[in-house]
Parts: C-alpha cells; structure tokens; sequence
C-alpha cells in the first residue's frame, strides 16, 4: 500500500474524459514505436535480481555462449522464487532446486571455502551455471539454437535432444525451453526499445470503470466483496479482462513481461513501487499506467481507485504486459511466497 496525491476531479467527468484522451493516446504511441527495434536482452533489468544475487547471476551467467544473466536469473526465479531454503515436495533444495543425487554429481565449492553447500547461494547459483554449461557440452553438436537445446536437455536429458535433432517434441519440454526464454526477457535488459502493447487500451477501459470504487485489502472485485478490489486486485482483474492473466500479488507481476525504461512509458504498462530498489521481491504497490505522469491505482484502504503521479521515491519500474510473459510465471514454487 501507498499514499500519493489525489487528483482532483479524478473520478468525476473531468477524469473519464482525461483518461478517454489518453486512450487514444495509446493507439497513436504504440502506432509510432512499431517499427522501433525490440533489441536482444542484454545484462540484467535494473532490480529484477535481489540485490544479494546479483554479483552471483552477473559473474556466472556469463560462464559459456549458451547461457546469459538474464537466462540463469530466470531459471532460479523459476526454480525457487529466490527463496534460498525452498525444499520442493520431491525433495529437491535451495536456491537452485537441485535434487541430492544431481547436486552431489555436479555441484561446485562456488565461493572456496572447502565445502559444497546446497542451501547457500554462492555455492549452488554457480552450480547451476556450471550444470547448464555441461548440458550445452553435452548437445553442443545438436542442430538448433544453443539455448533451447541446453534447456531441452535440462528437462529431458541430452539423450533426448541428441536422439531428436534438436528440443524432443515433449510437450513439457518444449513448454520448460518456452517459459524460460520468455522470463529470460524480463530479466533482461533490452537494447532499443520494448515493442508496445496491442492490448493496453482495452485494460485501462477496465480500470477506468472502477474509478471511485473503495479500496480492499485482499480485494479481487468479486460480488461478496462489493466489487472492490486492492491494487494488484486492480491490475489483475484490468489484464484478466483482455485475457491475460495475471499472478495475484504485485511482486510476481513485475515479471509478466519486459521492462521499459521511465521515459519510455505507456500507457497501459504497470507500474511498481518498491521498499528496495534493488529489488523487485519487496515491490509493495502497483499501478496501470495511463500517460502524462499518471496511473490508475487503488492506494491503501480509506482510499478509492483514482488517478496518482508515478513519480515518488519508492518508483521501482514498469513491466509492458504480454500474454507470453504471464504465461510464463511459476505458479507452484516451494516454500511461502511474499503477499503484496
């Protein structure tokens, strides 16, 4: 939750005809960045890796061609959430969710100090570079792009990508290899600029329409709870509409897509706030971006949904929505997840 300033007449005809010109003002942005340059992924996106991993994702997502940060950030996002002491039901531990078996054939002494600990981080995020680096040895000569077959092989073995020519047609294995690359996109930082959403201004519609409504702690606009929502109950319930669905807190959203930068914003694009800057697991607030400065946004409970400036010292970034991208977000990561 968050407090910021209430535009006046926000929730009045001044504010649906503001928002119905920012609408607009959607289609002729989004007209005009179509022939940019979406760019390759290239470092890390400012905060997307909690600040205590970050030197560990930098130095060792870089350890062969067939890995990047960005790749590796999302593999252990997918893996754990970032939760050091996640233990799945199955068994497998820590940061990188390395069964016992698999960790004592291939885990690494990653910071040198004479053991192989699979519950701290700076043993088992090296180790699971080095493995996918093996893994790339392994299919190096398979036919295909490096990436995909090193994550093939990671799901169903070399074997399989060696016996098939390239990713095996597995259905879970073509989804992991999926998943992966797209999340590898908002951990990343693009080069150029972040293609624009063909579907922003439908979901700003949707929250255009909640203007005025009370906000609710835990609200997700159901009948028994009046409509009401909070603000990733907002954000939610504006992308449900155009069929996307998001995850239900705002730290989890973040990741639904790429991030573009504070000056090349659009409207339609969420916005997060954050008690870290260096990280987006303790994002607390979030916002739909509607232009001008400005979002859509159920505050804290006294409050309504309204407009609200963006511009605050808790301002972390913005994630562009896609349908990929949300589709990718784990949703059954070991351990207790963070509630916004």
């Amino acid at each position: 939750m968050r407090k910021s300033l209430l535009i006046g007449g926000a929730v009045g005809g001044v504010g649906v005809g503001f928002v119905a010109l920012l609408v607009v003002g959607t289609y002729s942005a989004a007209s005009g960045l179509l022939g940019g340059n979406a760019g390759k992924p290239e470092g890390l996106a400012e905060g997307a890796v909690p600040a205590a991993y970050q030197g560990l994702v930098r130095e060792w997502g870089t350890l062969c061609p067939a890995i990047t940060p960005g790749l590796l950030a999302a593999q252990l996002y997918q893996e754990s959430g970032w939760n050091p002491n996640a233990q799945s039901p199955v068994g497998a531990k820590g940061i990188g969710q390395f069964m016992p078996a698999t960790w004592e054939a291939h885990a690494i002494d990653g910071d040198k100090d004479g053991d192989r600990d699979i519950w701290d981080p700076s043993d088992a995020i090296p180790s699971a570079a080095t493995y996918d680096c093996q893994l790339a040895g392994y299919v190096k000569d398979v036919p295909g792009d490096v990436s995909d077959n090193m994550l093939a092989a990671y799901n169903a073995g070399a074997y399989a990508v060696i016996k098939y020519s390239g990713v095996p047609p597995y259905k879970e294995t073509q989804n992991y290899a999926k998943v992966i690359r797209t999340l590898e996109k908002s951990f990343s930082r693009p080069v150029g600029r972040v293609a624009p959403s063909k579907l922003a201004a439908s979901a700003i519609y949707f929250a255009q329409q909640k203007l005025g409504t009370p906000y609710l702690w835990g609200g997700t606009g159901t009948t028994d709870q009046g409509g009401r929502f909070d603000c990733s109950g907002l954000t939610q319930a504006a992308y449900r509409s155009v069929g996307i669905e998001l995850p239900r807190v705002a730290n989890d959203q973040y990741n639904a897509g790429e991030h573009p930068s504070r000056d090349e914003l659009l409207p339609g694009d969420l916005v997060f706030f954050s008690e870290d800057l260096t990280n987006s697991r303790a994002i607390h607030h979030v916002g739909l971006y509607v232009g001008g400065g400005y979002m859509i946004d159920a505050p804290y409970t006294g409050a309504v949904i309204r407009f609200d400036k963006i511009d605050s010292a808790d301002y972390f970034g913005a994630t562009r929505v896609t349908g990929d991208g949300a589709r990718s977000l784990p949703t059954d990561l070991p351990g207790n997840r963070p509630t916004v």
